[in-house]
Parts: structure tokens; C-alpha cells; sequence
């Protein structure tokens, strides 16, 4: 965590014990629009590829991590705690899941595309044949504070 992310860390609880489940980190692509949709409350919920955690050898996110979004500068933008985690088939996002992402115009098409793409180029990466059942952590968050810009 930078310096800027550990000082709005401390100064939102403001003298009070903060609790220490905290990472920051920024969205995969396009930072600076996905921060500012979490900081409108558009954003609540993101997903990524379960393969990345595992050829990482990274634990997965957890209900009652708080997390601090940075954008493209590495500036915090906002903090977020998660509410809620599930991983699953990425054929079985359901559409409810795929809006509460508020990217694009919010639709399961616009969702299923960019991610189809997305986690495709991962896989690749990864040395890995993307299919449709590929597995994805599903993470819904709540908005805690979002930063005065």
C-alpha cells in the first residue's frame, strides 16, 4: 500500500483502531472510470479470474475486507468493503450480478463481451484455453467513504 492509500486509511477512522484487513488496488482496466463509478455508488460489485488468484498463489477476497480503490495514478479514490464473495462458472453470472458491475450500459450482453474478452486475454497469459465455465470470484461491495477529489 503507498503512502497517499495509508494516509486516507488512517485519516477516515480518524483516531479510532482501524481495522487491519485492508489492501488497495485498482481495477484491471480503465481505472480512473471504474474508481469514479464506485465513488457515484454505480460500481458495487467486480469479478475476476479465479485462475490469476491460484497461479499467484493469492488468497481470495473475503466478506468484511475493506479495500482502498485507487485510479490510474495510484491516488485513492475510494474505500469499499466486501459484503459478499462467490465463485462460480462465468456462464452462471446471473444478469442481476452484471448490473450491479455499472459498467457500460449495464446489460448482461455488455457484461458477458467485455469479460469474455478480458479473461480470454488472461487465460492466454496464463498459458490457459479460456471456455465459458471458466471460474470467476463474484465480489459485491458496499461504498464506505469516497474521496474529496
Amino acid at each position: 500500500m503507498n503512502e497517499k492509500a495509508w494516509r486516507y486509511w488512517k485519516d477516515y477512522w480518524n483516531g479510532v483502531q482501524a481495522p487491519e484487513n485492508v489492501s488497495a488496488w485498482a481495477f484491471g482496466i480503465d481505472e480512473d472510470e471504474l474508481a469514479g463509478l464506485v465513488v457515484r455508488g454505480i460500481k458495487t460489485a467486480t469479478c475476476s479470474l479465479y485462475e490469476e488468484y491460484a497461479a499467484e498463489n493469492e488468497p481470495l477476497p473475503y466478506e468484511g475486507e475493506y479495500s482502498i480503490v485507487l485510479d490510474s495514478n495510484e491516488e485513492p479514490a475510494a474505500i469499499i468493503r466486501t459484503n459478499k464473495v462467490t465463485v462460480m462458472p462465468m456462464n452462471e453470472v446471473p444478469e442481476s450480478f452484471a448490473f450491479r458491475e455499472g459498467e457500460g450500459d449495464r446489460s448482461y450482453t455488455y457484461w458477458w463481451n467485455e469479460h469474455e474478452k478480458f479473461f480470454r486475454t488472461l487465460m492466454e497469459e496464463l498459458g490457459r484455453e479460456f471456455t465459458e465455465d471458466v471460474l470467476v470470484v463474484c465480489e459485491e461491495f458496499e461504498l464506505i467513504d469516497a474521496r474529496d477529489k
